[in-house]
């Protein structure tokens, strides 16, 4: 009991003692065990607080992957949503079911007081053309064009009964929302008349930005009724075109395959809607269905045939999609026999601060009369706006033939017919290509600036050979065409010492160029060893070409002479230098071009100006 109660003491001294005097004795624990139960703590203190870090680390990182693939969708959203596509199902019609037996039919437009009396070769009315169009209209019509002046304006209040087809053409497209029809157009006029109006009948338009996006404009010319219907040519939506305008182009129906494929461009200009910038990628659904290297194989007209659509510039082309030059190319190349050419204008330069010589299809055409010996016609129109160094540059093309046998380059001019007030009718504004098996249909001119920065589209249709009603064919249809306008009376051959002048300011804005020693014609570049007529372009010297001075502004001058009989304007030498042209090494590839017009209006126009176009420049100046 002592002992116990000695214990009982001794643990109560020593909790009192340790416990601050507690009154009541507690139990006590070994030293071992507190410090094990320390220990425990600490480590479960530790876990914890790793666990901890380890989470938050976790939730860092879910949250920063998160975060990349919100970026990531983003990111794959604006690329597939740069072009927005309009009409995804597009009615069930793909690549794989569309319609292939397909019908294609010539439309032009001929002035009437133009009569081919020699030739009674004619194709249905454009205008017509378009009405049948929307008669076939159930469920949509696209239209893309550069101009939209369908009711003449007050300064063409003269021609206005000429623009009754004009004002039947716009009452139509302003009717087809009443019907069900859905109206969507692409432009890049927004103080147009004509689209204010559609606009309020409930028509869908979409303007692009084209001096933002390429520095050019919008010239591509075309219509896509449903996805299986379709026109190409050079008419636009301007009453001219149904009138007073000579027009060229083609009607395609039932033909789903190719009216898909250029439906897909359309789709391209309906997504730039106000976008200032060029996407880096495409849409897939903007990729085309044929190209020159894989044309659709089809039936035209009850006669195999293979096409496909080209387009420019090449900023524009997405991917499988040839382009215009490519087209152009390969029609040239692929030419055996004949190249026919007809086209508004012709100039192998890039019109900008530093004019540079062009050589894309300047140098096809001489590939093919030197190195394959292939005859080459080229029919130009000869108007107020054709610019002076065309002469220059067709007389290089035909002196390559001057000396070579089995060479051949003919060139004319078609004369318009000019108005009491100065003004044309008549312009020849067509602009294809035939050859012995194949049709190149555009809406550019041949000109540098036209195919690098402004919109187009063609259709490049080839037939065999060995078909037995070539008559029949769109080839041979477009050759008579050619051949019809060729030996017409409103043609002027370019002959030596001689230009074609095109209306009564002529004079005044083409500039004869000659040598400093021989007087045998506008020439671009010219050397003393060509007595005959003139010479090919020089490579390692710089040749001057003097341009004479006009001393009057309203007529002729003295220098020159009108010959009434095949309204050529023969060139007479001149002592006074107002103007120099002359072409850089080869390698360079550039002609400097130093002129002082009198009249301002020949000046180069720069990319960015609206009227590098025929059919602006014609609006531009006020004249038909």
């Amino acid at each position: 009991m002592e002992m116990k109660g000695s214990r009982g003491l001794v643990g109560g001294l020593d909790q009192r003692g340790q416990g601050g005097h507690l009154g009541v004795a507690g139990p006590v624990l070994p030293t071992s065990s507190i410090y094990t139960a320390v220990q425990q703590q600490d480590y479960s203190a530790g876990v914890w607080l790793r666990r901890k870090e380890k989470l938050e680390h976790s939730q860092q990182k879910c949250i920063v992957i998160f975060a990349l693939v919100c970026c990531f969708a983003v990111l794959v959203a604006l690329i597939f949503s740069a072009v927005d596509i309009w009409g995804e199902d597009e009615d069930g019609i793909t690549e794989d079911n569309c319609s292939k037996n397909c019908r294609v039919v010539l439309v032009e437009n001929i002035p009437e007081d133009v009569s081919f009396t020699d030739n009674g070769t004619s194709y249905l009315p454009l205008s017509v053309g378009l009405h049948n169009l929307l008669d076939r209209a159930v469920r949509a019509v696209e239209i893309v064009s550069p101009m939209w002046l369908l009711n003449s304006s007050d300064y063409e209040s003269s021609f206005e009964p000429a623009a009754r087809q004009g004002r039947e053409l716009l009452s139509r497209l302003q009717e087809l929302n009443a019907k069900g029809v859905q109206l969507k157009i692409s432009s890049e006029m927004i103080n147009s008349t004509e689209l204010k109006s559609l606009a309020s009948h409930n028509a869908e338009i979409h303007y692009v930005n084209m001096t933002a996006l390429t520095k050019g404009h919008l010239h591509s010319s075309f219509w896509v009724v449903d996805s299986k219907h379709f026109y190409l040519g050079s008419g636009s939506m301007d009453w001219r075109s149904l009138a007073t305008r000579k027009e060229l182009g083609v009607l395609v129906y039932d033909c789903s395959c190719l009216a898909l494929d250029l439906h897909k461009v359309f789709s391209l200009y309906w997504g730039l809607q106000y976008k200032d910038f060029i996407p880096s990628f495409w849409s897939k659904r903007l990729f085309a269905l044929f190209n020159r290297d894989t044309p659709l194989e089809l039936t035209l007209n009850s006669t195999k045939a293979e096409a496909y659509i080209s387009s420019s510039p090449d900023v524009f082309i997405p991917k499988d999609r040839s382009s215009d030059l490519e087209a152009i190319s390969r029609v040239i190349q692929e030419a055996h026999h004949f190249i026919y050419i007809s086209i508004t204008d012709y100039l192998p330069l890039l019109q900008n601060s530093a004019h540079k010589y062009w050589s894309r299809i300047d140098g096809l055409i001489r590939e093919a009369l030197i190195l394959r010996k292939v005859r080459v016609r080229m029919l130009i129109s000869c108007w107020e706006q054709t610019h002076p160094l065309t002469f220059n540059f067709v007389w290089s093309l035909r002196s390559l033939c001057m000396e070579q046998a089995n060479c051949s380059l003919e060139a004319k001019f078609f004369s318009p017919r000019e108005q009491r007030d100065g003004s044309l009718q008549g312009i020849n504004h067509n602009r294809f290509m035939v050859t012995e098996r194949a049709v190149y249909l555009g809406n550019l001119d041949w000109v540098g600036n036209e195919f690098t920065f402004n919109g187009g589209a063609a259709l490049v249709i080839s037939q065999p050979e060995g078909i037995e009603e070539r008559n029949s064919t769109v080839v041979e249809q477009l050759k008579a065409v050619f051949e019809r306008d060729w030996f017409s009376r409103y043609t002027r051959s370019l002959q030596m010492n001689k230009i074609p002048v095109c209306n009564k300011h002529q004079m005044n804005r083409l500039v004869p160029i000659k040598t400093s020693h021989l007087d045998n014609g506008p020439v671009p570049i010219k050397t003393n060893q060509y007595s005959n007529g003139p010479a090919p372009l020089k490579n390692k010297e710089h040749v001057p070409v003097k341009i004479p001075h006009h001393e009057s502004t309203r007529g002729p001058s003295r220098n020159s002479y009108q010959d009434p009989d095949n309204g050529l304007a023969s060139i007479v030498s001149s002592s006074s230098e107002k103007g120099r042209v002359k072409m850089s090494q080869p390698e360079n590839r550039q002609v400097q071009i130093k002129m002082n017009y009198l009249d301002s209006q020949m000046e180069p126009l720069l990319p960015s100006q609206p009227a590098e176009s025929s059919g602006s420049r014609e609006l531009y100046n006020g004249s038909l």
